[in-house]
């Protein structure tokens, strides 16, 4: 059935030649978007839903999340505001909560972080493994993300864990063994923490090259505390995404830019760890494709908001509304190596978030406030 969305103020499309059109329509049918242009030129149609001077831009794309895991970490949130420094290690605390709960407790809190998101109108997400660091709970975490998303990544080589401490290396044979081999049938891609604290450059490749020869594409955590070479390894490689980019050289710049990998840029963890912001205006001048998104976890960055993202990105990294709104779709879309969503186009998936707003800016423009009044999916409101 054809539906007619009609009255939109703002339509955010991406069209290259188009990519913002005023006073607007599109027509959705079997899940897609076939027909877009001005409210006058419209079709007819089967249904029509009037969003009565509203803007509407696609579903947000959210590349980087972690969504399966138990526990609480807010008084680690209260220390760092108190002027503790924010380390990596932390996430063991969230390994021993996620160990001890069932599956069943697993998939209510990411059902219900899933629903966050949509409300928020995230409509596509990637989210990773990365809390069990046993074969048993990395599969099972992955099984239990597979039922929300086909974006799954097996992040087995998030933290070397407590009963490894003292054997790093016999860590990384378990990873690109056995847990493995458990991991892939759930999971889309393969990803590290390439990270002083966590792993070294040949740890992050050497899993990186086991999760390509098990069929899974590469995506990286890279530069989130200090200066390093995971920025360079996933260009050299070819990775889809780097993820984190707060620290960033010159060369790792150019070698963004001249490999097409994007860099997707996480301000939640900023806001809720006191480091510096990254510099979005140095990428995108550079050339460099760049997503936004929220990484949503229980340690560095609990929010599943991506428009509180879109406002940080503003307001912090340099970036205007439009490339932010930009980097939050259609950036995240390439994030995952998908030209379904991200954008409004004709043969577009219709996934859209309308906006109780004129326009895009007001994401940034009115922060905090819950502008997404309405989600939809496939081409039908959820």
């Amino acid at each position: 059935m054809a539906v007619l969305i009609s009255g939109i103020a703002e339509l955010t499309t991406h069209d290259a030649e188009r990519p913002v059109l005023a006073d607007a329509a599109l027509v959705v049918d079997g899940g897609h978007v076939v027909w877009v242009g001005e409210r006058a030129g419209a079709p007819a149609a089967d249904e029509e839903v009037d969003v009565a001077g509203r803007a509407v831009v696609p579903g947000f794309v959210d590349s980087h999340s972690h969504l399966v895991f138990a526990g609480d970490r807010a008084p680690e949130f209260a220390a760092r505001m108190a002027g503790t420094p924010y380390a990596a290690g932390g996430i063991r605390t969230t390994v021993a909560a996620t160990r001890a709960a069932t599956d069943e407790q697993l998939t209510a809190h990411v059902a219900r972080l899933v629903q966050e998101m949509l409300r928020q109108g995230t409509t596509t997400f990637e989210t990773k493994s990365g809390y069990g660091l046993t074969v048993r709970d990395e599969a099972r975490s992955l099984a239990v993300a597979r039922q929300f998303t086909d974006e799954t990544t097996f992040l087995g080589a998030h933290v070397v864990p407590v009963e490894y401490a003292d054997d790093p290396g016999g860590y990384v044979d378990l990873v690109t063994g056995p847990m493995l081999e458990a991991a892939a049938p759930h999971a889309r891609w393969v990803d590290a923490f390439c990270e002083s604290g966590a792993f070294d450059v040949d740890q992050a490749r050497a899993v990186l090259h086991a999760g390509e020869g098990a069929g899974l594409q590469g995506r990286l955590h890279a530069s989130q505390l200090g200066p390093g070479p995971g920025v360079l390894l996933a260009a050299e490689l070819g990775l889809a995404a780097v993820d984190h980019c707060t620290y960033l050289t010159d060369a790792d710049v150019t070698a963004l830019a001249d490999s097409g990998t994007v860099a997707t840029l996480l301000p939640g963890v900023e806001f809720s760890t006191r480091q510096p912001y990254p510099d979005a205006r140095r990428l995108l001048d550079a050339g460099v494709t760049v997503a936004l998104a929220s990484d949503c976890n229980p340690g560095s960055s609990y929010t599943s908001s991506v428009p509180f993202c879109v406002a940080l990105a503003v307001r912090e990294m340099g970036m205007t509304p439009t490339e932010a709104v930009r980097a939050a779709t259609l950036g995240g879309a390439r994030a995952l190596r998908r030209d379904d969503v991200g954008r409004l186009t004709v043969g577009a998936r219709a996934d859209l978030a309308v906006l109780d707003a004129p326009s895009a800016v007001h994401l940034a423009y009115r922060p905090g406030v819950p502008l997404v009044t309405a989600t939809w999916v496939a081409g039908r409101p959820v």
